[in-house]
């Protein structure tokens, strides 16, 4: 997958750009706060409509402007070229929300670009899957299952709809007193048998992405780390395949005390070691971004293999905290696919092949 063309109209700070990368490698140079990031997320944005950063819609356009706008052009690996038009409406007007319109069809949800631009990114705040909570563990296994499986999406909503359901049914207290427990108690077992194909399903495919994940990650951070240490990545799983029933039959009364759903794939969680220890305990910040960073670009190659196609990489302010040995592994790697890199550091890049941008109080222009 290629991105050949991206243009932008009030887009948060960038009032107009246009935007025309290399085949490889593509480095937007600048300074903190002029709008580095934002171009990055705009194509991002083209994996289905949602930043990575979580940005609400009046985020994301331009202050007084009624809308956003992205034009792109993009090449598959079959060589066929799409034209897409996202836009994202300021609260208050006519049309709010995210649309995309895909060769001309009809605009759509934005969601529904799932699948059909795919990327992986990587951005300063993704070090918190290391250390941080457990959901941006779940998030990060659930958002590339997304883009690599259309069904898993559908599946994954209906999940958290029951589940929604389920919780809500658990803080309730009994509009019948003479009939309470019953009552709950009938409806808690139609939403666990709802809940059970669902979250079964779910584990069944983080488990099958991760055996795939784990070991090309494992031998991107030998290298990086030139042998240095070794990665391993387990799932921490609450059943075993086909166990979700029996687990919600066994915890039944403990979640009706609790007033809260407390087992399913919702709570499962991934688990990082460094040469056998926890790396959320004992990882350094060197450490953490070179566990996420061999993670990413095992994500970017699991997804080749999966799809048959490349996807675009997009790695901001990537080489921070990085030793010239880890830079120059990165580089070598950036040269196997279309990869889109954010600097401040000028030097670090200016002598690579590809093209060069510079952004500056949301200004784009190319070196």
């Amino acid at each position: 997958m290629r991105l050949l063309a991206l243009s932008l109209e009030n887009y948060r700070n960038i009032a107009s750009a246009r935007l025309v990368p290399g085949p490889e490698l593509t480095v937007i140079c600048g300074n903190n706060g002029q709008g580095k990031t934002n171009l990055l997320e705009a194509v991002w944005l083209l994996t289905g409509g949602k930043s990575f950063r979580g940005g609400k819609d009046a985020e994301l356009v331009r202050r007084g402007a009624p809308y956003a706008a992205l034009e792109a052009r993009t090449l598959a690996g079959s060589g066929k070229e799409n034209e897409v038009r996202l836009t994202v409406g300021a609260a208050g007007e006519a049309r709010t929300g995210r649309y995309a319109v895909w060769n001309g069809t009809p605009p759509k949800r934005a969601s529904s670009l799932a699948g059909s631009f795919p990327a992986v990114v990587f951005d300063p705040g993704h070090l918190s899957l290391v250390k941080g909570p457990p959901d941006g563990r779940r998030r990060f296994l659930d958002a590339a299952l997304c883009q690599l499986y259309p069904g898993y999406l559908a599946i994954y909503r209906r999940y958290v709809r029951i589940l929604q359901q389920k919780n809500s049914l658990l803080r309730r207290s009994p509009a019948r007193p003479e009939r309470p427990l019953r009552e709950k108690l009938d409806l808690l077992e139609v939403l666990n048998e709802e809940l059970v194909p669902c979250g079964e399903e779910i584990q069944a495919r983080r488990r099958e992405y991760l055996g795939l994940l784990a070991p090309m990650a494992a031998e991107n951070y030998r290298a990086l780390s030139r042998g240095a240490e070794q990665l391993g990545i387990g799932y921490e799983a609450q059943f075993e395949p086909g166990g979700l029933a029996g687990l919600l039959a066994a915890r039944r009364d403990e979640e009706l005390r609790a007033g809260q759903s407390l087992c399913g794939p919702h709570r499962e969680d991934l688990a990082f070691r460094l040469d056998g220890q926890p790396a959320r305990s004992f990882a350094s910040q060197g450490q953490q971004r070179s566990v996420v960073l061999s993670l990413k670009m095992a994500e970017a190659d699991a997804s080749a293999r999966i799809t048959g196609e490349r996807p675009v990489l997009l790695l901001d302010d990537v080489l921070s905290e990085l030793d010239e040995g880890r830079r120059a592994y990165l580089l070598t790697r950036m040269r196997e696919r279309q990869t889109f890199v954010t600097s401040c550091d000028d030097a670090a890049l200016l002598h690579t092949d590809g093209v060069i941008c510079r952004m500056e109080g949301g200004v784009l222009t190319t070196l």
